[in-house]
């Protein structure tokens, strides 16, 4: 215990458990017997002769019949190529748009990559993310193309402004589980209901995508969705735990990671990481000081460089990637082992779901015998002082807990904010939008305060409302915004201090 404490790497003296890897024997479908159209049916059978297990269930159980799914499995094991494969037969075949949606615009400028790369030249793909939110001209979205990416926000705002998204056939959500997160759950429980509205003919496949859900057979019922859940995990992870203080972590890190690396597997392919941190600023401090070639990898990267790590880290000419927590979700690198230098996202702990996604991403069959997760914890660590627990309880907390239920929270505010904009989108069919929602909605609570704060006339948004919907502002930060221009503000200092009432 006393080597463990001082941050020492004997496999034995840190490790804390193993998940063993398990295997459902599945008959796989032949992607030869698929009957997609034929320039798509073409496509795929050039990539892989056949389905794997999770893809396999999903066409089994109708999924390129036009069913609704919930699909619930580990990370790697093909969910994505589920919805590309339902949207593209349907687009291709004349059966609307395909609109494939993710939280964050990083992962959407890697999906258009990635669709483009694939599927460039046999549809049209257009991006709609939501940087374009507060000067909106939508001349850079094409709604008649055949595959739109987007951000949440991104077609949220388009519903909320009125914009055509065209013929929609397939929806995807990718990441579903995001619904029981903070301010972007009830966002995403509020455009869920908003693109309902909008599809409202009842044509259109929803297809919802998710790694770890804890509720998934409630969710799939309030989604009116069919729940294909498969849970094979193809290599098994070892799952390490050393505390030791935060000035330390990084040494630790370099020699894990120079460890990895110096090892290869029996598929002959060297170890790699994935660090995870909770900032921009700490990534780039990570890698500097990683003796092997590594890069960092976040969100406020431009497109190239993102691309350039990912074709590196791929050729095996980096030994590692140091990366944000707020991207887990979208990084696709095929590493062994994966280093949690922070357990928090920002300035908030993370949940037992993102933990779990994350450390999902350490070994992958093809490449690696075994994955290999090491949490580094600073005892009594905060990095807030708004948080009440330190990273000491919260590892533990996370390495024992349950998955919590995938539910959108409701508080005053949320159901303001998710209410206005259903009256703005639905009028007066507000209230069916607010009762389809997965939370629960408090509507006349929320009617009430809208009226109160001069947001709606009856059942229509006011000027101010639509301003305040148009662009996200919960009612703290309208009325926030609101002050500053009455007492006149600097616009410079306006925009810091909103920025400082939380990241957006």
């Amino acid at each position: 215990m006393t080597d463990l404490l001082a941050g020492e790497l004997d496999p034995e003296l840190t490790k804390f458990d193993e998940i063993s890897a398990t295997v459902d024997e599945i008959d796989p479908i032949e992607t030869s017997a698929l009957g997609l159209h034929p320039d798509l049916q073409s496509s795929v059978e050039s990539r892989f002769n056949e389905l794997l297990p999770v893809q396999t269930l999903a066409v089994e159980n109708g999924a390129l019949g036009g069913t609704d799914q919930l699909v619930v499995s580990a990370t790697a094991t093909g969910k994505t190529l589920i919805g590309e494969l339902a949207g593209l037969d349907r687009a291709l075949q004349g059966e609307g748009t395909l609109l494939f949606l993710v939280p964050l615009v990083a992962l959407a400028n890697q999906k258009y990559g990635k669709f483009q790369e694939r599927y460039g030249d046999l549809v049209d793909v257009t991006l709609r993310v939501g940087a374009s939110r507060i000067n909106d001209t939508g001349q850079q979205f094409d709604p008649g193309a055949d595959v739109v990416i987007g951000t949440y926000e991104g077609i949220d705002h388009a519903l909320r402004t009125g914009k055509d998204l065209g013929a929609i056939g397939t929806v995807v959500i990718d990441e579903v589980h995001t619904l029981g997160e903070g301010e972007r759950g009830h966002r995403l429980d509020g455009l869920i209901s908003r693109l309902k509205h909008y599809c409202r003919d009842g044509s259109t496949q929803w297809l919802y995508l998710s790694a770890t859900v804890g509720n998934p057979g409630a969710l799939a019922e309030v989604l009116e969705a069919t729940l294909i859940e498969f849970e094979e995990r193809p290599v098994p992870i070892e799952r390490h735990v050393t505390f030791l203080e935060d000035r330390e972590k990084v040494d630790v890190e370099n020699r894990l990671v120079r460890r990895a690396f110096d090892r290869t597997s029996s598929k002959g392919y060297r170890g790699q990481t994935i660090i995870f941190t909770n900032a921009r600023r700490r990534c780039h401090e990570i890698s500097r000081r990683l003796e092997y070639a590594s890069a960092p990898y976040h969100a406020g990267l431009d497109n190239g460089r993102r691309k350039r790590v990912e074709r590196e880290f791929a050729e095996q000419e980096l030994a590692a990637v140091v990366t944000t927590a707020a991207l887990a979700a979208g990084v696709d690198f095929p590493a062994s082992q994966v280093i949690f230098d922070s357990l928090a996202m920002g300035i908030e702990w993370l949940s037992v779901q993102e933990f779990s996604q994350m450390l999902g991403r350490a070994g992958r069959p093809d490449y690696h015998d075994k994955g290999r997760v090491y949490v580094l914890v600073e005892p009594d660590g905060r990095y807030h002082a708004s948080q009440e627990r330190t990273e000491d309880e919260v590892a533990f907390t996370l390495l024992k807990g349950e998955m919590e239920p995938v539910q959108p929270r409701y508080d005053e505010a949320a159901a303001v904010e998710e209410t206005l904009a259903n009256v703005t989108v639905a009028g007066r069919q507000a209230k069916l939008l607010n009762d389809r929602m997965v939370g629960k909605v408090p509507t006349k609570h929320a009617l009430g305060k809208l009226l109160e704060y001069e947001f709606i006339d009856g059942l229509e948004p006011t000027p101010l409302g639509r301003a305040v919907t148009r662009h996200f502002l919960s009612p703290g930060d309208a009325f926030a915004l609101l002050e500053g221009i009455r007492t006149g503000e600097s616009g410079t200092e306006l925009v810091a201090r909103m920025e400082l009432r939380g990241d957006r």
